[in-house]
């Protein structure tokens, strides 16, 4: 027994036959007369029931049962009406409730608290269901991009002892009576992969034990990470535009139905991406009335000021060390600086960082030494210097932050089917 799917019968003439299950997106009786909003996999389409022309059940038999949620199948045919939602209803001649639902708890005007609490229900809504098409998209379209440029997929533990972006915002777990931490990043375990495969990358979760409540921040968030070897920051800033523009072009040209639920319009991404400095994004933070000192990572409102100035995304380049982790290269002409970058996107703000590694034995030591990390604890990541080392650069794109700007919604909660943060873990 086949069934179609809601989004053929748009493509169907006037009259065929069809088949339909799924569920009740909204029902409104009036009398004899009932229309439901189904909703399949696919889509939604109006399928509209008639007291005297429904040949199995009764009408009176299920009218009661036709609630929201409720899972049915129906057979009818195809009728073109301009009145009808995308003009085409399905006028219905036999139904089943395959199973019934109870009063749905999601109404209108409820507290973000309560969606939060039901999120296992929300994830049935059209627009989110949106945003994880997209979501979707992005981690395929990555994919896509990494494997035309000959990048090789590495799986990296999510278990780790040393820290990789620093030991404040280290998740702790008992290891069998020792403690180790949940991965901040894969990025050493890739750049240990670089000496082999040259190119790689790895798209899984990250986890940050930062208690910040912004529209940005996620406690456990998916990272696309990748590392090259005889790279410079020159040409990680080069991977990380071309990847950035595939992703979007591609789902501009392959989710517009996706785009049009969401009332969401956006360009291809101008290219080339602007190049500015850090001296000079601190500048433009100052002039523009915010109080910023030279040394400081940006914050919230410098973010959104540099975001809000921009036509295209910007790398902010150079960075002090004092913003960076221990890996990252020195600027050859200020060892105060450093090889590294933030990518930003217009409107939305930073959505990858990455940079130039240290690839030097003895001044890989040197920082570890300036950050009081002890060098036990890398012991595996300095050995990758001792035997053949070369240059080599990288970057983490936050998947959820590409999305909330691609989809432009405003949380960053409302791009992952089940969001973490320091104030939630159900469901």
């Amino acid at each position: 027994m086949s069934f179609n799917k809601v989004e053929e019968v748009f493509t169907l003439e006037e009259g065929k036959k069809v088949r339909l299950r799924g569920w009740i997106y909204n029902a409104r009786i009036q009398g004899g007369l009932a229309f439901i909003d189904l909703r399949d996999g696919t889509g939604i389409v109006q399928v509209t029931i008639k007291k005297h022309e429904l040949k199995h059940p009764s009408f009176d038999s299920i009218v009661d049962e036709l609630k929201r949620e409720a899972s049915i199948s129906i057979e009818g045919y195809i009728k073109k009406d301009p009145r009808a939602p995308k003009g085409v209803e399905i006028l219905c001649e036999s139904l089943e409730i395959i199973g019934k639902s109870e009063d749905y708890p999601i109404k209108k005007g409820v507290g973000i608290k309560f969606l939060l609490d039901h999120r296992h229900l929300y994830l049935r809504r059209e627009k989110f269901q949106a945003i994880l098409r997209i979501r979707e998209k992005v981690i395929e379209a990555a994919e896509e991009w990494f494997r035309k440029n000959g990048f090789h997929l590495i799986h990296c533990p999510s278990f780790v002892l040393a820290a990789c972006e620093g030991g404040a915002t280290l998740f702790d777990v008992d290891y069998f009576g020792k403690t180790v931490h949940l991965t901040q990043s894969s990025q050493l375990y890739l750049e240990a992969a670089v000496f082999g495969f040259e190119k790689v990358y790895t798209i899984q979760p990250s986890f940050r034990a930062e208690k910040s409540k912004t529209r940005k921040h996620l406690t456990e968030f998916w990272h696309i990470e990748a590392e090259v070897a005889f790279a410079t920051h020159e040409d990680i800033m080069n991977y990380e535009e071309d990847l950035v523009s595939y992703i979007v072009e591609n789902v501009i040209d392959e989710n517009r139905k996706d785009l049009e639920i969401l009332g969401r319009t956006i360009e291809k991404p101008k290219r080339p991406f602007i190049r500015m400095t850090y001296a000079q994004a601190v500048e433009l933070v100052n002039k523009s009335g915010i109080k910023m000192n030279f040394g400081e990572d940006f914050g919230a409102e410098a973010e959104k000021l540099i975001a809000n100035s921009i036509d295209r995304p910007a790398f902010i380049m150079y960075f002090p060390k004092t913003t960076r982790a221990f890996y990252h290269m020195p600027h050859p002409d200020d060892e105060n600086l450093t090889l590294s970058s933030d990518l930003y996107a217009p409107g939305e703000g930073e959505i990858t960082t990455g940079g130039q590694r240290i690839h030097d034995l003895e001044l890989l030591l040197k920082r570890l030494k300036e950050y009081n990390l002890n060098s036990e604890d890398y012991k595996w990541y300095i050995d990758l210097r001792r035997y053949g080392s070369v240059p080599h650069a990288g970057f983490g794109l936050g998947l959820e932050r590409i999305v909330k700007w691609i989809t432009g919604v405003n949380h960053i909660r409302n791009t992952i089917p089940f969001p973490r943060t320091p104030f939630r873990v159900y469901p």
